[in-house]
């Protein structure tokens, strides 16, 4: 099966991507798949092939094709491979771009479709959608960067009203915890949503508390599975960029540390959060523990997690009994399996 794996792309999370993407690429068996790799630029461009190749730092490259060509859009219409792997973390990989691209080309991918892709993507609308389905989600607040460089005084007096010190300030559209900060005053609170505003023209103040990191992997389409749940203890005061990638410090406790009830809880919030965004394929759903009441909170979706050797959705799934070989099977046929089914839609009247 020729697989097409596509990494990079135009995101804050850019090297995130190319870290995931040689996981991928490594564990992918060779005697099951054909693999070509297209590497995208910080500015929407291809990466010539002997870019992407010093990119990815692989151990034997020459087991996989670099197709190169003047527009990557048109080359994957051109190769027209049997399924991609999108391994694109952030706006413009994991909000439906590239998933609506795919869509009009006709071509399998891996992970969630169009919409669950973009509202999974978007903290904003994703826990609206919770706050409906009756799922917990601690109380927010979002703001528009044009309507805060006209009236932030007001802004900041709501958040005075309905929230209290410390809040996370957040972009709306980002992962990796990019762009978020924990605000302890007016003070922090202003300067953290100017910085937030340079990744998103959406931003959402949250109310913090004192909490555990809990973590589980989701997988499926109509009938999803749970990994058990995992929890992270950072090496910083939360769990920013820096204690994801850059420290050494920070711990991942597998399984998490939790009572038979607390496991089951967090694992249908899981599943009941993954339905009710209506996603596919696959998703790492983060939640925050109230340490003081023990009470879970569902704190983002990821739908195209972390895919390192190090990242949590894969260790969760192993262990709960799936390789990472195997766990990589099961995704490319859930993203075919997809395929085959929204291939029946009529699109005549």
């Amino acid at each position: 099966m020729h697989v097409l794996v596509l990494c990079g792309g135009k995101s804050a999370e850019h090297e995130v991507s190319f870290l995931s993407a040689a996981s991928v690429l490594d564990t992918l068996d060779p005697a099951k798949y054909r693999v070509s790799v297209i590497g995208i630029q910080r500015d929407g461009s291809l990466y010539p092939p002997e870019a992407t190749v010093d990119r990815l730092k692989l151990d034997s490259p020459e087991k996989f094709q670099f197709p190169s060509g003047e527009n990557w859009v048109c080359l994957l219409a051109d190769l027209k491979p049997e399924t991609v792997f999108p391994v694109l973390h952030g706006p413009f990989g994991e909000d439906g771009t590239i998933q609506g691209i795919l869509e009009v080309l006709d071509i399998p991918y891996v992970g969630a479709g169009v919409w669950g892709s973009a509202v999974g993507m978007n903290k904003i609308h994703s826990k609206k959608i919770l706050l409906e389905e009756g799922l917990p989600v601690l109380p927010f607040i979002s703001i528009p960067q044009t309507e805060w460089q006209e009236r932030a005084e007001d802004f900041l007096k709501l958040v005075a009203g309905k929230l209290h010190y410390p809040v996370f300030v957040k972009p709306a559209n980002l992962g990796s915890s990019i762009g978020i900060n924990k605000s302890a005053s007016r003070d922090d609170l202003i300067q953290h949503i100017e910085a937030a505003f340079r990744y998103d023209d959406f931003i959402l103040v949250e109310q913090g508390i004192e909490a555990r990191e809990i973590e589980t992997s989701v997988l499926g389409n109509s009938r999803p599975e749970v990994s058990i749940a995992g929890e992270i203890i950072p090496s910083r005061e939360f769990y920013t960029y820096e204690a994801k990638y850059l420290d050494q410090g920070s711990q991942l406790l597998i399984p998490a540390p939790l009572s038979g009830k607390e496991m089951k809880r967090v694992q249908e919030l899981s599943i009941a959060t993954f339905k009710a965004l209506q996603l596919e394929g696959m998703a790492r759903i983060d939640f925050l523990m109230d340490k003081k009441t023990g009470q879970f909170w569902v704190n983002e979706p990821n739908t195209i997690p972390g895919f390192t050797q190090i990242s949590m959705y894969p260790k969760l799934w192993e262990a709960s009994g799936l390789s990472y070989p195997d766990l990589l099977d099961k995704l490319i046929d859930l993203g075919l399996e997809r395929y085959r089914r929204r291939s029946r839609f009529s699109v005549e009247r």
